[in-house]
């Protein structure tokens, strides 16, 4: 199953660079080739990104991964979903932070007695 993380970084990567190969994509996303390979074809399926073969300068086949209005809307609404969740992570860390900063402060103020 494909996470909205993942879904996210894909789709945010070739809405980018369409003209991306699957083996860049593993790379900056830090996953296998065979993983990126499963990623796209699901989105595929989904009707998410289309695929239009490609010649390129080096005289090799190649794809352009291109969104579907349906992938640049579930960009959309994963985008969203993304953030609320890492401003629930950012809101959780800030408290743990604080909390750890009164705990040091105290140890040091008791080192000083």
């Amino acid at each position: 199953m494909l996470s909205d993380e993942y879904r996210y970084r894909i789709l945010k990567r070739l809405e980018k660079n369409p003209e991306i190969s699957q083996r860049e994509l593993a790379k900056e996303l830090g996953i296998s080739l065979g993983r990126a390979n499963y990623c796209i074809k699901a989105l595929i399926e989904r009707g998410l990104v289309k695929a239009n073969n490609f010649r390129s300068i080096k005289n090799r086949s190649g794809y352009a991964y291109y969104l579907t209005p349906k992938g640049f809307e579930e960009k959309a609404r994963i985008t969203v979903a993304f953030l609320k969740l890492k401003m629930a992570e950012y809101e959780i860390l800030k408290r743990e932070i604080a909390h750890l900063q009164r705990e040091a402060s105290e140890l040091t103020n008791q080192d000083s007695l």
